[in-house]
């Protein structure tokens, strides 16, 4: 208000100055130009009446630097200049002033000169014989004396401004003094202009209204924190632009952020393009959800849109936690998905070849063709029963028969085995090593060597090797089985020895099974009260590492 004060009085000031200093210039210019004009016609007259008694002779004595006569004959002849010579001169017949003095007896005219700034002024007077005299004298213009008094002008002009200036600020401070002392906190006891009254009482007024309310927020606020505070569910309050207007403990936990966070968009709070869409869907639909996985936990994250008049004022976002839920559901649909592909599949083979041997749509010559995929598949169906009854016995921990076994001798046996399988894809198989002795139960060892074994070699490329290396430690067995295949992807490498859990269904399929082999290695493994590790890195191959301990009951102590 104060520099609007400032800039207005100022500017009042300078407008002022400038439209006087204008009008005086115009009225001094219009005046001294006429009282110009009239010494010239003066001075014309007395001029004529010399040239009228001495001819050439008289002007020849004139002598003048303020004006210029001309002495013109009837046919426009100049017979004498008192600045130029005669001679040299063009006919000036049609001059303004001298064919208007020809005609009329007395005429005047004016001419700007080429820079603009000075005008040339010209009278002339018929002389009883008919010849004209002209008198000529340069007037400044308006904008030449203006050019000529700019130095002064500006120094008024910059005075004033100063003075104006200086006035200006002081009259603004004392006009805009008492407002900016006003004490807002206590409105009504202010002593200041009368206009300002009614508005310091709608202050008081509003300002009583406002911390009624701030005190009713205040306590609800409060206990929103109490029960926000204390929930185990994530709960994350939005703006309707996304921005986080509120978090709870439990929620910062979630998104692993802090309070601090309030303010903040709340994508850039959990960056994930699921996170992105379900707030958008959220705000178009009313409501989505999605699930994320934090810490090893799993989250399902519900945003519900909220509205306002039939307008969307923000979001509410609440994080419970579903780690044993989606666990559950997860092994349910996997083990049903699983066992009844597992099932289904040879069946339908067996039941389609049945029907078709059956209805005697099978020739002769090709009944042991699916006399055999009958036979195929229901080995399958018993493998995989075997398979699921071995898991089982293996949970219960039931007693089995021990004896001492090599581990360099059964991996051979398990080689000797696979060799067909391994050149088939001309992968090389080897075994290298201790011979690693320890009490244990051949079948679930031969089990475990062969499923790491078979394994490898599906999981290979053509032309790849397969090691499996024996070191006795003293108190340990090592097996190490190492491939150059495929390898795992890091996140199923957790996963691998879930039971039924295939990293590539495709491929698993082609290569067949029944996806327990790595499930019986590592159940195998804790009967033995040892250790199974992977490491792998895709397209370069795994290494699977087992751990036998020496001198312990494996009888299920």
């Amino acid at each position: 208000m104060t520099g609007k004060i400032f800039r207005a009085i100022v500017s009042v000031a300078v407008i002022i100055l400038i439209a006087s200093t204008a009008v005086i210039t115009g009225c001094m210019y219009s005046y001294f130009g006429g009282v110009h004009e009239q010494q010239l016609s003066n001075e014309l007259d007395l001029a004529a009446a010399g040239t009228e008694q001495g001819g050439e002779s008289y002007l020849a004595q004139v002598r003048s630097d303020n004006f210029r006569l001309t002495w013109i004959a009837a046919d426009g002849t100049v017979l004498y200049d008192t600045h130029a010579n005669a001679s040299e001169m063009t006919n000036h017949a049609e001059r303004e002033e001298v064919a208007g003095a020809l005609s009329y007896g007395r005429a005047a005219s004016s001419r700007y000169s080429s820079t603009l700034l000075e005008r040339l002024m010209y009278e002339a007077v018929r002389l009883s014989d008919g010849t004209v005299l002209r008198i000529a004298a340069s007037r400044a213009t308006v904008g030449a004396i203006v050019i000529g008094m700019l130095q002064p002008i500006l120094f008024v002009v910059i005075a004033a401004a100063v003075v104006s200036g200086i006035f200006a600020s002081r009259m603004a401070k004392r006009i805009v003094g008492p407002l900016n002392r006003l004490d807002l906190e206590h409105p009504l006891e202010n002593d200041v202009y009368p206009e300002v009254s009614p508005l310091l009482t709608r202050l008081h007024q509003q300002r009583v209204q406002i911390d009624d309310q701030l005190a009713s927020l205040r306590r609800r606020a409060d206990e929103f924190e109490q029960i926000t505070g204390s929930m185990t569910e994530g709960l994350v309050l939005l703006d309707a632009k996304g921005s986080v207007l509120s978090i709870n403990p439990a929620a910062c936990k979630i998104f692993q952020t802090n309070p601090g966070c309030v303010g903040s968009d709340f994508v850039a709070v959990n960056r994930s393009r699921d996170t992105i869409a379900a707030v958008s869907q959220a705000f178009e639909q009313g409501h989505s959800e999605i699930r994320i996985s934090r810490g090893g936990h799993e989250y399902q994250v519900d945003f519900s849109r909220i509205e306002t008049g039939g307008e969307a004022v923000g979001m509410a976002v609440l994080a419970f936690d579903v780690t044993e839920q989606a666990f559950a559901e997860r092994n349910r649909r996997e083990f049903t998905a699983n066992v009844s592909h597992e099932l289904k599949t040879p069946l339908q083979s067996i039941v389609g070849s049945a029907e078709l041997i059956e209805n005697g749509l099978v020739k002769q010559e090709d009944m042991p063709r699916f006399i055999g995929r009958i036979r195929q598949e229901a080995l399958r169906l018993v493998l995989l029963i075997e398979d699921i009854i071995r898991l089982s016995q293996l949970d219960e921990a039931e007693e089995m028969e021990k004896e001492r076994v090599s581990l360099y001798d059964m991996s051979e046996e398990v080689v000797a085995a696979l060799q067909p399988n391994a050149a088939a894809r001309a992968i090389t198989l080897s075994v290298e090593g201790d011979r690693g002795e320890f009490d244990a139960v051949p079948r679930l060892i031969h089990e475990i060597v062969y499923n790491l074994c078979d394994n490898a070699i599906k999981y290979n490329v053509d032309g790849g090797k397969v090691l499996l290396r024996i070191t006795d430690g003293g108190n340990s067995v090592k097996l190490t089985v190492s491939d150059t295949g495929i390898g795992i992807p890091p996140q199923h490498q957790d996963r691998v020895f879930e039971r039924f859990y295939r990293v590539d269904k495709s491929h698993s399929k082609q290569s067949g099974g029944t996806g327990l082999g790595l499930s019986i290695v590592k159940h195998a493994v804790q009967y033995h009260h040892g250790s199974v590790s992977l490491e792998s890195e895709t397209g370069k191959g795994t290494t699977v590492t087992v751990i036998f301990p020496k001198l312990v009951n494996v009888a299920g102590d």
